[in-house]
């Protein structure tokens, strides 16, 4: 007891926290909102000075050098997108008539990094986002040359969708992007911040992400629009799949990238009902007429190998005792880089997840097999983070009790040994001279990002015209900041991560 003490006072002088030590101090009941005997820290109203930025862990290599490239940190390529009169059009109408459309057009793609270019001929483009998804042009007319209205809008681009055998179009192996426009985050910078801490960490499930400058020309226009600064993302697909696969060792990579992958959104609690049974009718295929919270990516033809697979896993999460559901995780999955992975997902304020929300995340079984298997869980979609939420403070809220609804993690709380490993993992993450998410190291960090984009920022479109430090406006807790000390995230989620371990 008394070293778990010492130790919960360096990490609290690490982070720049005090607190009152107290002779008599009962642990509380788990679950309760009870205020620990800890004194709120007081908090100096300058700014944080820059502090050097560590060497991140090494990571394990890509077998697709490309990524590297594109990816680059550092780096701000533009993307310019070429696309006739005729083909922009068939875009709007194919919005017109199905908001979710799936439907590509055809495009040239220019790739321009530091002046190096790569050309791509006849690449598919198509819309993306589920409730972000929106028409790239203001009402509901054909496009007007010139005196268009743009707005903002998720792009798909797919340098293969009409050139399967042509192994040259692609930028360095890069066949996919996903282009996002910064919704809801007018710092510019909180996915890409998640996505860099979650590889800083070790986590080599996650995707990879960047920045880019993106314009759209439409022949006849007098000149392209420029759309601003979007996000690089890779999607997750069977090339992901590819760049993570290889050896034996499931530690490190998946150790076949030819198995099933689910992706899984809202409704995806990994629950079943009466009789340990499964609700067959939330999985599915990925079609795009019917939305399912699990639905198997890819490749169709092993859709009912694939289901029973996922059922399997299911009902042995639901289904086993306490000591057997301990042995058989582990022999399913990586235990250490599950809870690694969600210790950073609780400590970036992901509330819009499986444990909390049912909602985005992947599932990858490395194996065709019904019931032999490894089982990998996928972090997703993380614009909606650092202080931006809704129904919880995410900065404060107990992260042993992020939610009630995700069957995983509930599960593996119950475990003391795994509670013991997620423990270490929050402080680790939270502890100054890392490089993670201490708070003065993490403001240096997106403040040398932001200084990178600002000067990009201003577009077209007069939508998301300039970088500043707040939440998004729906946000239940405005207050977050990510840059002052006052109402800094980072601060005050290192206080409640502390406060938490004290009685975990």
């Amino acid at each position: 007891m008394k070293e778990s003490f010492l130790h919960i006072t360096g990490l609290l002088l690490a982070a720049g926290l005090t607190f009152t030590a107290c002779t008599a101090d009962p642990l509380e009941p788990q679950g309760q909102d009870n205020e620990p005997e800890t004194e709120v820290p007081t908090v100096p109203d300058q700014q944080p000075d820059p502090s050097p930025d560590p060497k991140p862990e090494p990571q394990p290599e890509s077998p697709d050098q490309g990524s590297s490239y594109v990816w680059e940190e550092g780096s701000l390529p533009e993307i310019l997108v070429e696309v006739s009169l005729g083909q922009w059009n068939q875009l709007l109408q194919h919005f017109d008539k199905d908001e979710k459309t799936g439907e590509y057009i055809h495009c040239k793609v220019t790739f321009d990094k530091n002046g190096e270019k790569t050309v791509l001929e006849d690449t598919g483009l198509r819309l993306r986002g589920n409730t972000s998804r929106r028409r790239p042009e203001k009402g509901n007319s054909l496009h007007q040359g010139d005196q268009s209205q743009w707005q903002h809008c998720h792009y798909y681009l797919n340098f293969k969708k009409f050139n399967k055998d042509k192994e040259t179009n692609s930028i360095q192996g890069v066949k996919k992007l996903y282009l996002k426009w910064f919704k809801d985050d007018p710092s510019y910078v909180r996915e890409v911040f998640c996505y860099d801490l979650f590889h800083r960490a070790g986590i080599w499930t996650a995707s990879q992400s960047g920045w880019c400058r993106l314009s759209i020309h439409v022949e006849g226009d007098s000149k392209p629009a420029y759309l601003g600064i979007y996000e690089m993302l890779e999607p997750i697909d069977n090339r992901y799949l590819e760049r993570r696969s290889g050896g034996t060792d499931p530690s490190k990579a998946f150790t076949a990238a030819t198995g099933n992958l689910w992706k899984c959104t809202w409704g995806a609690d990994l629950r079943t009902s009466g009789g340990n049974t499964v609700d067959e009718n939330k999985i599915g295929p990925d079609d795009s007429t019917r939305d399912y919270p699990y639905e198997l990516k890819e490749d169709a033809r092993n859709y009912e190998a694939a289901k029973i697979q996922l059922m399997d896993f299911m009902q042995k999460l639901n289904g086993k005792g306490d000591e057997n559901f301990k042995t058989w995780i582990q022999q399913v999955c990586d235990v250490r880089l599950l809870l690694r992975t969600y210790a950073i997902n609780v400590a970036v304020g992901m509330w819009d997840d499986h444990w909390n929300n049912q909602n985005n995340y992947y599932l990858y079984f490395d194996s065709l097999d019904r019931y032999d298997y490894h089982v990998y869980f996928i972090p997703y979609d993380y614009d909606n983070t650092l202080g931006s939420s809704q129904g919880m403070d995410s900065g404060r809220q107990d992260p042993y009790h992020w939610g009630s609804r995700g069957k995983l993690m509930e599960r593996m709380m119950g475990i003391p040994e795994f509670r013991k490993i997620y423990q270490e993992e929050l402080e680790r993450l939270i502890a100054q001279g890392n490089g993670y998410m201490y708070w003065e190291e993490a403001a240096a960090r997106i403040r040398q990002s932001q200084d990178r984009l600002r000067d990009h920022v201003a577009n077209d479109t007069g939508e998301d015209m300039a970088i500043e430090d707040r939440t998004a406006s729906w946000s239940n807790h405005q207050e977050y900041r990510l840059l002052s000390s006052a109402n800094n995230f980072f601060r005050i989620k290192a206080e409640s991560i502390l406060r938490s371990s004290r009685h975990n």
